[in-house]
Parts: structure tokens; sequence; C-alpha cells
């Protein structure tokens, strides 16, 4: 199945290589509870070797595969977060006090990430429409100590903004409840192949083609319910065109946006504006796609939009 992509990627076997090997483990500081120097000498505490992530003071890689075994993880100290996926919520950059949406949010990592990065003021309303996955997301929550948001089980496509409108009267506001929102998308997971084999076994085209739909869904809501000069973005972990630059172009012409460009401290390539039969608006270059060779991670897709009306 990833021969599909070997037109996008240069050094295709590096590629493939990657994608066979382990991923490694790796744990993000919550700085609610504590700080990256407090978490670093607990680690060394209980004997753990620890790397840090060069490009994320708050990321450590440990030994053994599981994070969770050691008690500055039991005590909300550390939160068990593939690499690459803390990189949504970075480029997100919420300020404290913000009102940010988190559309697809459970298990939480990306929430409870936002979380710290808002110094656990503002309003995050943390929606998703699972409810096992829901339960997750409120047991994450309260192991790390996070106070200020809001979760709601409803389809986010659907997303209600009564509940969380701000006052008409409120500066910046525009009638419009959130500052900032995420939508880490549910996908065909495709660039999580080094932590989930089996993901490839469960692939097939027809599932490609029907998540892309809810995927322009969720984004397109998230821009109406972000206000005008608010920021919006949007990823995945998937290298599907049809997943990523193709919902990209659909949000381009139905709603007022646009992308803008952004840097990252990881290894990573353009979006692509052709695929197969189908072109996109050339603005999708903005986007970045990052690949498990580039930076030993899991692959992931990112962009970031700008709210214009």
């Amino acid at each position: 199945m990833l021969e599909r992509y070997e037109p996008l990627i240069e050094d295709f076997d590096a590629f493939l290589a990657a994608c066979d090997r382990p991923l490694p483990s790796v744990v993000r500081v919550n700085t609610i509870k504590t700080t990256v120097e407090r978490a670093r000498a607990a680690l060394a505490e209980t004997d753990l070797t620890v790397e840090p992530r060069e490009w994320h003071d708050g990321l450590f890689a440990l030994p053994g595969g599981n994070p969770g075994t050691n008690w500055p993880y039991v005590h909300g100290w550390l939160h068990g977060q593939e690499e690459v996926s803390a990189l949504p919520a970075r480029v997100l950059d919420p300020d404290p006090g913000e009102r940010v949406w988190d559309a697809c949010a459970a298990p939480g990592s990306k929430t409870t990430q936002l979380a710290a990065l808002m110094d656990d003021t503002g309003r995050l309303v943390a929606t998703d429409n699972n409810l096992g996955r829901i339960s997750a997301l409120r047991s994450n929550a309260e192991r790390l100590g996070v106070t200020n948001v809001a979760v709601t089980h409803e389809d986010a496509r659907n997303h209600s903004l009564k509940p969380f409108r701000a006052p008409e009267t409120e500066p910046g506001s525009a009638g419009a409840p959130y500052d900032r929102a995420l939508v880490d998308v549910p996908c065909s997971c495709e660039g999580t192949v080094r932590k989930n084999p089996d993901t490839l076994d469960e692939w097939t085209l027809d599932h490609v083609e029907g998540i892309s739909g809810v995927q322009k869904g969720v984004l397109r809501r998230a821009v109406q319910a972000t206000r005008e000069g608010g920021t919006v973005v949007y990823s995945t972990c998937t290298f599907a065109p049809e997943e990523n630059e193709a919902v990209l172009d659909y949000a381009l012409e139905e709603e007022d946006c646009e992308l803008v460009a952004f840097d990252i401290p990881l290894d990573s390539v353009p979006g692509v504006t052709e695929w197969q039969d189908e072109t996109y608006d050339d603005s999708v270059r903005k986007a970045k796609r990052i690949y498990p060779h580039h930076n030993d991670t899991g692959g992931f897709f990112c962009a970031k939009l700008e709210v214009t009306g």
C-alpha cells in the first residue's frame, strides 16, 4: 500500500526502512504540575536514562517502551505522547487566557498539551464523538491537573457554539467563541505504522475517501467557529493527499480562510499540489509533510490557516 506514495517521497527505500523500525518511546513534561528540570531530576532518581529531543525541551525519549511505569508519570508530571504529535499544539501556539477549541480531542494528549501552553487558564473546549475515548480524555486531564477544559460529546461537524459563545461586547470576539482551533482529525493513520503495524492491513482506499469527507466537515466547522484573524491548525498522521492537501483545498474554496507559512524545528517537505488526476491550490505548499525517515518519528501532516472573514 505504501508504494502508492513513491512518486511523492525522495529516498523511498529509506522511508520504507524507517517504517519497519520500532518507534522510540517518548514522554512530554506536563508543565501544569512541574518543570522540565524537576521532571528530568525525578527520572534520574528512578535510574532511567533519558534522551532529550533537540527540537522540544519538554520531550524525552525513554528506554524500554513503557513510559507509564515510573512515579513521575503516575503523579502526572509526564504524559506519553508520540514525538511528532506534539507539533500541532506548538504550531497553534495559544496564549494564556484565550478561547481554544480542540475539535477531535480524545484521548487528550494534544488537549492537555494545549492546556499547559495556556498555563491552565482561559477556555479550552475539547470535543469528541466517542464516549469511550472521552472517558480516557477525562482521566488524562484529571491525572495531569487540567482545570480549564470543558468536554463536549458531539460530532465536531455540528459543534454547537451556543454554550461557549463569547459576549458580543467582548473585545475581538466578533460573535465567535474561539481565538484558535486545533483540527487533528481522525484519519487512515498510515503514519502510525511504526507503532501500529496492523494499520496497513486494515487500509482501504474506500476508507481514505470516506474519512476525507468527515475531515472536510470538521475543518470547515472550525473555520466557521473561529474569529476573524484567528488561527486554525489542521493535522493528520497520514500520507494520503486525499486526507491532507485535498481537504485544505476544499476549505479554501468553501470558507473565508487562507493558508499561512510557518516554521518548524523538524525536517519536512512542502505539501503537494498534484496527486494522480487532481490538482490543488498552490498555497497548499505552505503545509508540512513529515516522513518517518526525516526525524526518526511517525509520519505527519500539518497546516496553519488564518480566518479572513
